[in-house]
């Protein structure tokens, strides 16, 4: 999953629609596909994905990442080794796979250093921010003022004068692109973004090198009042963008309607930093492991689509430069997608996409139908015993690119860098007022530290929500998804 906000689609290349073969060195382990389950709806897929099945795959998967430098991130021989593994478990189960080819950019940053009157900060790049010049940037201060929308709209900068200056923003609402673009339409010789919750603002992007214009780079909460009072800062950066490949992988029922597919995905990349188990092997796991027990040519009344995405983790690419590809017929014949991203996290929570908006939590609601979606995650996890919280659609993972496009989205979430609440923890155990996972993003993302309790829980109701919206797209008030966005796509 990624750490930052981003919404707004990515453009990192053309999207190859070629399937290739790996080119790490070491071929994946023999599988032998597990025997599809007779009845493969919600309830006979809950019970047939076990925990220990999916544990079996992040065996794998953490093996490949020991094998190849310590991650699977895309790009990298750990990726390729990846992507061979769940390929060749697919394949094992009869289906036919597609691994089409895209293109992004790759990014480096060598030397990142702020200084404020001789005061050195902390500063990390923003991903796809150019270099400073030589020496630096030096320039005066001007400072966002703290609203809503911090430097969102031009309107923001009424009464200053960014240009020539190094402009001061917090992290907040519109993507951190946004913030950039409209600083350099005012002249801003470059721009610091402040976090907006304690620790440093680290993993953060501009979306994509054709946005980026001016050099951008981030602080931690602890520093942003230094950064925005300075009369003066000197920011230097050193980057690097490079164009690379990556490739997703698809894979889709012989069996069901064509015409109303379910669509299931997770993302396959970790980060170069570590294994990436949790994030994102546990939703990978869940969703391959669904596809074996439903088997290639399953007794379903609507086509089942399996998606494992490449560069999540640098921008929602592989998701975005599927969704790209699709013809207007392609998108009205997927019925929903269902997006699993962390779902083992070590102080795990019980989160549901929150489709209907009824905590009135950042992104507004999902397509219409993404409410029933919710509903049945919602109840399945109560039948567990489990009285789940939602979670905000706030354009951290792949379901990003299918809500631009109308189309329905839910699933469940486990939680990253957001912090447990007193009122979670006394519902579903755990440590309070820590993040739901201390290990996001870093070298300790490994099997380990995977909550192996969450991870069973959340896996069965990842197969419970592919198996029932397999046999129908009616949800729990007997209202069709597909025909619900059919409706809203006619009122326009």
């Amino acid at each position: 999953m990624q750490r930052m906000t981003l919404l707004a689609s990515v453009a990192v290349g053309a999207l190859v629609l070629a399937g290739c073969s790996s080119s790490s060195g070491d071929e994946p382990p023999a599988s032998s596909a597990p025997t599809p389950v007779a009845t493969p709806d919600g309830p006979g897929l809950a019970d047939a994905v076990t925990g220990d099945a999916v544990v079996g795959h992040l065996e794998q998967l953490e093996r490949i990442a020991v094998d190849n430098n310590g991650n699977r991130a895309a790009g990298t021989p750990g990726y390729d080794a990846s992507v061979d593994y769940v390929v060749d478990q697919l394949e094992s189960a009869g289906f036919e796979v597609e691994t089409p080819e895209f293109e992004f950019d790759q990014f480096e940053a060598t030397t990142q250093t702020l200084s404020a009157g001789g005061q050195e900060i902390p500063v990390s790049a923003l991903q796809y921010s150019p270099s400073t010049p030589d020496g630096g940037v030096t320039a005066r201060v001007v400072a966002a003022p703290k609203d809503d929308s911090p430097g969102c709209e031009a309107t923001d900068y009424d009464g200053l004068d960014p240009k020539g200056a190094v402009v001061v923003v917090d992290r907040g609402v519109c993507p951190f692109g946004q913030k950039q673009t409209v600083a350099a339409d005012l002249g801003a010789s470059a721009i610091v973004v402040v976090n907006n919750e304690p620790g440093p603002l680290d993993g953060a992007t501009l979306g994509g090198s054709d946005i980026a214009r001016i050099p951008a780079g981030g602080v931690g909460q602890e520093d942003g009042a230094a950064v925005a009072s300075a009369p003066e800062l000197t920011l230097t950066l050193d980057t690097e963008t490079t164009t690379t490949k990556s490739r997703n992988i698809i894979a889709q029922t012989k069996t069901g309607d064509t015409a109303n597919v379910v669509v299931a995905g997770a993302h396959l990349d970790s980060v170069p930093e570590g294994p990436g188990i949790n994030d994102n092997g546990s939703g990978t796991a869940a969703v391959l492991e669904t596809a074996l027990r439903m088997g290639s040519e399953p007794d379903v009344t609507n086509a089942v689509r399996f998606t494992f995405w490449g560069a999540e983790e640098l921008g929602l690419v592989g998701s975005t430069k599927y969704v790209e590809g699709l013809s207007d017929e392609d998108k009205q014949n997927i019925a929903l997608y269902l997006n699993f991203d962390m779902i083992g996290s070590h102080n795990a929570g019980y989160l549901a996409y929150d489709g209907d908006d009824s905590d009135q939590v950042g992104a507004p609601a999902g397509p219409p139908g993404s409410d029933a979606i919710e509903r049945v995650f919602l109840q399945r996890l109560e039948q567990e015993g489990i009285a789940a919280d939602g979670t905000d659609f706030d354009g951290r993972s792949d379901y990003g690119p299918f809500i631009e496009v109308g189309i329905p989205a839910g699933g469940v979430f486990s939680g990253a860098d957001e912090k447990k609440t007193p009122e979670q923890a006394a519902k579903w155990g755990g440590t309070a007022d820590e993040t739901f996972d201390q290990n996001y993003h870093t070298a300790e993302d490994t099997l380990v530290n995977v909550d192996r309790a969450a991870l069973a829980e959340n896996a069965s109701a990842v197969a419970f929500g592919i198996g029932t919206y397999a046999q129908s797209v009616e949800g729990p008030d007997g209202v069709p998804v597909g025909a619900a966005r059919t409706e809203a796509r006619s009122g326009e």
